[in-house]
């Protein structure tokens, strides 16, 4: 078994396949050379210096998996059943890619020393001195990254500006009248928000917008999306979606014989929500890899259909999403979106399909069980915040 990619979804498949009962060789290959690790806390602790790393508490050597950090993958031959690497061929009885993905780079901005991304350990250890020496931040791009940078480079005390090219935060991510309440939370920070801003150049010292404003900064942080980091597949005849998503089917298998692919770099036919979906989220890379192993050992298992789930940290307030709203047909509100906890629900034919969770854990943890069920919902029900989620079922 050879595993590409040493983050969450490649080490938990790794780890799953030793804890469903496999035996024979199993290598991670990862391309950092870094211990493998946990990405989340890199926006967070790491980048603030109150943890000094997010290393995986699994002891490699003692399951018999063979690590190979900085280990670039360059190609992979199914009909020979080779994965080639920076550090020549692997040979493979069963491959399983889970490469991750990559962020999206701002035009023009490769060379320039004062622009960030924000993905790899490296990447937060060249962020933490600027935001230690509180310089001017620009970030670049209101999604769920941009604001998670922004909460801490505030908390370190920097001036933080937010350029946005939709009208509002998270345009890409959650319907006009879910996003736009958040937009107060950035001024609520201190942090300023320029909506419908794009930028058109960067200088030493400065950013400078397509109106012709010239914002401050000491370092401009880019986090406008990601993409799947399957660039390296080209050639291989392994098909790939049009985001460059690796297309598997409900176990996980990829068009290629005795291919898999996990996590963020693959999308996967959803029974569920009828249509094939493209996770970037920390539980899709924890469940697939179940999936992966049991259908490798053989093993009888359920379809690969989760439902999908995140959480994100911004400007004080605790943000969960459970589901796929994209298909629903009403929207259920629980709570006023100027206070400090709501909920938003979405419904398909009376069944919650999706959640969106401000300060109520309690709702989130409900709701993902009964998306799970496909309870059908008494919509009125759904609207007193003081009810539990669970006693608005119908029948």
């Amino acid at each position: 078994m050879v595993v590409v990619g040493a983050g969450m979804a490649g080490v938990q498949t790794a780890v799953a396949l030793r804890e469903q009962g496999f035996t024979g060789p199993v290598t991670l290959i990862g391309a950092e050379p870094h211990q493998p690790y946990d990405r989340p806390p890199l926006s967070k602790a790491i980048l603030l210096g109150t943890a000094d790393g997010s290393a995986f508490d699994v002891d490699f050597a003692s399951l018999d998996i063979d690590l190979r950090l900085g280990c670039e993958a360059l190609g992979v031959r199914p009909a020979d059943h080779e994965l080639d690497t920076a550090a020549g061929p692997v040979p493979y009885d069963v491959l399983v890619l889970a490469t991750g993905a990559e962020p999206v780079r701002l035009p023009g901005t490769d060379q320039a020393p004062d622009v960030h991304l924000l993905r790899t350990l490296d990447d937060a250890e060249r962020l933490r001195p600027v935001l230690a020496a509180q310089h001017d931040v620009v970030v670049v791009g209101a999604g769920w990254i941009g604001a998670e940078f922004a909460t801490a480079a505030r908390e370190a005390g920097c001036a933080v500006t937010v350029v946005e090219a939709a009208d509002r935060p998270l345009a890409g991510a959650l319907p006009a009248e879910v996003a736009a309440p958040m937009t107060a939370w950035y001024a609520d920070a201190g942090v300023t928000l320029r909506t419908g801003a794009r930028v058109a150049a960067v200088e030493p010292g400065a950013v400078v917008l397509d109106d012709g404003a010239h914002l401050p900064s000491g370092a401009v942080v880019v986090g406008i999306g990601a993409h799947p980091a399957t660039g390296w597949l080209a050639g291989s005849g392994i098909a790939l979606g049009p985001h460059g998503d690796v297309l598997a089917d409900d176990r996980l298998r990829t068009s290629a014989a005795d291919v898999y692919a996990v996590g963020d770099c693959t999308s996967f036919p959803s029974a569920r929500y009828a249509e094939r979906l493209l996770v970037h989220h920390w539980d899709n890379a924890l469940q697939g890899p179940r999936t992966v192993a049991a259908d490798i050992l053989g093993e009888e298992a359920a379809p690969y259909d989760p439902v999908p789930y995140f959480w994100s940290e911004q400007f004080g307030r605790f943000v969960q999403y459970a589901g796929h709203h994209a298909a629903a047909d009403s929207t259920v509100w629980r709570g006023d979106p100027a206070d400090p906890a709501w909920t938003v629900c979405w419904l398909r034919e009376g069944r919650l399909v999706a959640l969106l969770a401000v300060g109520r854990p309690r709702d989130l943890a409900q709701g993902r069980r009964l998306i799970e069920a496909g309870r059908v919902m008494d919509a009125e029900a759904l609207t007193d915040p003081a009810l539990p989620l669970k006693q608005a079922v119908v029948g």
